[in-house]
């Protein structure tokens, strides 16, 4: 039996046999994340939670084009520059919504089709059944736009194989299926074909337990890893705690990953990467998902205090002209003090505020 719970205009809810969907439903902008389709992802998330006939929730993107591409970014860029006193709230409320996605008490199945960035990535790799498909295209790019990488990925990064999650994290490059299943970001590659009929089957689950049966019915080879079979070179350059030896070691390898990888990095926000280097490795000795996110949230309000992110919005989705001018403009000038200022905010707190 079907029934709708809800059907906001950016998300769809409904209960669909024994299982819960949530479709993020604003295909034009790849289901970029605005503050009421996190409000109503909360929500539904509740409602799932408490329903004893829900066996399960399937989150799903709406359209052709992916899961979703991440937070709508240029909405924050409009807020900061209009000094709008809500800048930090959908932060306040989707860093919240990542943690009860990881902590979530029924099976969480993520259908990771598509493009999957920055916040689509928070929404499906906390969960506890993620598929991946042929047509996954997934990063964290925030170091393009004068950002860091948020929604816990300070937390899943660092806890990836050797040093891939920083070469993530640092490059923002994106990966196919494989590699998110390399990453330990999914778990199972299924063919977007089928996705239908995986979705069918999961509604008729008996038990939460019944569930990894079915997906394993559909689970099939994503074929080789690229960070697995270059992962000896950037294991090798990406060790280091700065972004400058980083840089140095590439250039001494003279191999067309090493090449692409020194590419990406001297096109990035120099802040973004070395609070980016930073973060990750400050989450790699964190005890918790909540102190990376807090940690995140307190760095996020300080980056909205400061040039790059509004400059990096604007070459890259307000202008398109794909031409950043960061300040500082090098490395060599982004200071430890400078950086020191993204981690000791005292007065940015996120959790106290929250019931999770």
């Amino acid at each position: 039996m079907n029934s709708a719970i809800q059907a906001a205009e950016n998300i769809l809810v409904e209960t669909r046999g024994k299982a819960g969907l949530i479709r993020l439903n604003r295909p034009r902008a790849i289901n970029s994340l605005t503050l009421p389709m996190v409000l109503d992802f909360s929500q539904a998330l509740s409602r799932f939670e408490r329903a004893q006939e829900t066996v399960c929730v399937i989150v799903a993107g709406e359209g052709e084009r992916g899961l979703c591409a991440g937070g709508d970014v240029r909405i924050i860029h409009d807020l900061g520059k209009a000094n709008d006193p809500d800048l930090l709230r959908f932060w306040r409320e989707e860093f919240p919504l990542n943690y009860r996605i990881a902590h979530f008490s029924k099976p969480y199945v993520a259908l990771m089709d598509g493009i999957v960035m920055g916040g689509g990535v928070g929404i499906s790799a906390h969960g506890s059944h993620r598929i991946v498909t042929e047509r996954t295209r997934l990063a964290m790019p925030e170091t393009g736009i004068g950002y860091f990488p948020d929604v816990g990925a300070t937390w899943l990064l660092p806890k990836a194989p050797g040093e891939c999650g920083t070469w993530l994290g640092l490059t923002g490059n994106t990966v196919l299926a494989a590699d998110a299943i390399y990453a330990g970001l999914a778990d199972w590659f299924v063919l977007s074909s089928q996705l239908p009929d995986l979705v069918q089957e999961l509604t008729g689950v008996a038990h939460q337990d019944d569930v990894e049966d079915v997906i394993l019915k559909y689970a099939g080879d994503a074929g080789e890893s690229v960070l697995e079979a270059n992962s000896g070179k950037f294991d090798a350059a990406f060790r280091y705690n700065t972004v400058e030896e980083i840089i140095e070691a590439l250039r001494k390898n003279d191999d067309t990953f090493s090449h692409e990888t020194l590419e990406a990095l001297q096109k990035r926000s120099p802040t973004s990467l070395k609070l980016t280097l930073r973060l990750l490795r400050m989450g790699r000795e964190s005890s918790s998902l909540m102190e990376c996110l807090e940690r995140e949230f307190s760095a996020g309000a300080e980056v909205l205090r400061q040039h790059d992110f509004y400059e990096g919005v604007r070459a890259a989705i307000v202008d398109k002209d794909r031409n950043p001018h960061w300040s500082p403009a090098t490395l060599a000038d982004v200071t430890e003090d400078h950086i020191r200022a993204y981690l000791d905010k005292q007065d940015v707190r996120l959790f106290p505020d929250h019931r999770l």
